[in-house]
């Protein structure tokens, strides 16, 4: 009887085996292909961040240090700042909108879960640009948002929205509160419901159980949609162009305006660098954290 409990064992670590080296082979080609482009336009760009450009400003390989020294240019420090304060701020609004909603879904929704969260989602299939123009009516001096504010006094004539900092923040908030719903409602219905019951005994009150149980057990949920905020928070262009002024742009739009309208593609390709750069540093600490939580789950 031993035998046999030991060939069926070994059949299954087999069939597991298998079916891993199959799907690993179907990954390959796309992965090879995503991977190739990635590394490729990379590449590219970091050697355009050190060339030149022609009397009638088309790129030229070369090697000048001009565009990469310009990135110290306190114009484009201020950029790169506001647009990292934009991004962090939209991202703390997201968290603050959306737990409540995934908790009330997760928790509460009963049987009409997938409907609440497909009520949520599907709007966002559509164009983020038609979204972000028709979010520039809502907030535009005539819209409905202003118009309410000023029935009840909370605004006056001279009150204004889109052209500054809240408008653009608005705007940002509008385009990715969907990837912070998300990932919070997937962790809070992973949530055994028994231990916040137990937290409730134990802490005796809803807003202590939330902080000693409810959030430290969603904390990878919190911080996958954190970093789904903010890597394209930080580079969209959109929302700065539509709902910003001059002020209020961010470093998307000024890598937009290098490659098009200014002609400088060195310029434009350090300027990408940079972004990439700060991107990277965000999603590395994110992958330690989730290390650092994976090690504490397995002790």
């Amino acid at each position: 009887m031993a035998l046999l409990r030991h060939f069926a064992r070994a059949r299954r670590r087999g069939r597991d085996a298998t079916g891993t080296r199959m799907w690993t082979w179907f990954m390959l080609p796309g992965t090879l292909w995503m991977t190739g482009f990635l590394i490729a336009s990379l590449a590219l760009v970091a050697v355009l961040a050190v060339g030149t450009t022609d009397d009638l400003g088309n790129p030229r390989f070369g090697f000048d240090l001009a565009g990469v020294r310009a990135l110290a240019d306190p114009a484009y420090t201020e950029v790169l700042a506001r647009s990292l304060g934009y991004a962090l701020l939209t991202c703390a609004i997201c968290l603050l909108i959306a737990y409540p909603v995934a908790y009330t879904i997760a928790l509460y929704g009963g049987r009409y879960k997938n409907a609440l969260i497909a009520a949520i989602v599907v709007p966002f299939f559509a164009n983020y640009l038609v979204r972000m123009y028709g979010w520039s009516v809502v907030l535009s001096d005539d819209g409905p948002v202003l118009r309410a504010l000023r029935a009840v006094g909370l605004a006056d004539s001279g009150t204004k929205i889109l052209n500054t900092g809240v408008g653009v923040v608005a705007g940002l908030v509008y385009g990715f509160v969907v990837f912070m719903i998300i990932p919070l409602y997937a962790a809070l219905e992973r949530l055994d419901v028994s231990l916040i019951e137990a937290g409730r005994d134990l802490y005796g009150g809803p807003v202590r159980t939330f902080f000693h149980v409810t959030l430290p057990a969603t904390r990878q949920g919190a911080a996958a949609g954190l970093v789904l905020v903010f890597l394209p928070a930080m580079g969209d262009f959109v929302s700065a162009q539509l709902m910003g002024g001059p002020d209020q742009i961010m470093i998307g739009n000024l890598i937009q305006d290098k490659f098009f309208q200014g002609q400088n593609w060195p310029l434009g390709s350090a300027l990408t660098m940079l972004l990439m750069l700060v991107l990277l540093v965000g999603m590395l600490g994110y992958l330690r954290r989730t290390r650092k939580d994976e090690a504490e789950a397995r002790r």
